[in-house]
C-alpha cells in the first residue's frame, strides 16, 4: 500500500519491501557511516523477522523513486494497558542532501499513524543526538520529551 503525501505528487511514503533493501542500506550510511556493512542476505533475513511482527514495518519516503527518508516501527505486544501494544520508533533517517524539506517528518507521521491503526496506546523513541535541531524535529512532529530514558549498550553510541 502506498500513501501519497498531499501537495507533493512526487513524494510517497510506503512500507519497504525486499526489493528496496540495497537503496535502504545506502541511506542508513547517513545515520551510522562507520558501521560495518550488512550483507544483503542478512538484511533480507532481518526484514523478514521484522515483518512477522504484526503492524511493524520500515517506512520509506520516496521522491521520484529515490529513498530520501526512513523510519522503523516495531509494534510491541503488551500485557498492560488492557493488552494494548505500544510502538517503538527507531532508525529515523533523512538523506543529508534532502533534510529540512519535511520528508522525514511525513515519514515519521506515517509510522505513528500506522501505530495508532494497530491499537498502540503510545509510541516512543530514543535519540542519542544532543543537537537542538534533532530535538526540534521530533517536537515539530508532535513528540514530547517527558520521560527519562535509560539504556545499556553493547555497541558504542554514535557521535554527532
Amino acid at each position: 500500500m502506498e500513501w501519497p503525501v498531499e501537495g507533493e505528487a512526487a513524494f510517497v511514503v510506503r512500507p519497504a519491501d525486499f526489493n528496496d533493501l540495497p537503496k535502504l542500506l545506502l541511506l542508513y550510511r547517513d545515520l551510522n557511516p562507520d558501521d560495518p556493512e550488512l550483507a544483503l542476505p542478512e538484511a533480507e533475513s532481518r526484514l523478514g523477522s521484522l515483518l512477522r511482527i504484526t503492524g511493524s514495518a520500515i517506512f520509506i519516503g520516496l521522491l521520484d523513486e529515490e529513498i530520501v527518508s526512513t523510519v522503523t516501527l516495531v509494534v510491541v505486544p503488551n500485557l498492560t494497558r488492557a493488552g494494548q501494544p505500544y510502538g517503538l520508533i527507531e532508525n529515523v533517517v533523512t538523506a543529508t542532501a534532502r533534510r529540512g524539506r519535511g520528508y522525514g517528518r511525513k515519514t515519521l507521521l506515517q509510522a505513528v499513524a500506522t501505530a495508532w491503526d494497530h491499537g498502540c496506546y503510545k509510541v516512543m523513541l530514543l535519540t542519542g543526538s544532543n543537537r537542538p535541531e534533532t530535538h526540534n524535529f521530533y517536537r515539530s512532529a508532535g513528540l514530547e520529551q517527558n520521560k527519562t530514558g535509560f539504556q545499556m549498550r553493547r555497541i558504542a553510541a554514535r557521535r554527532d
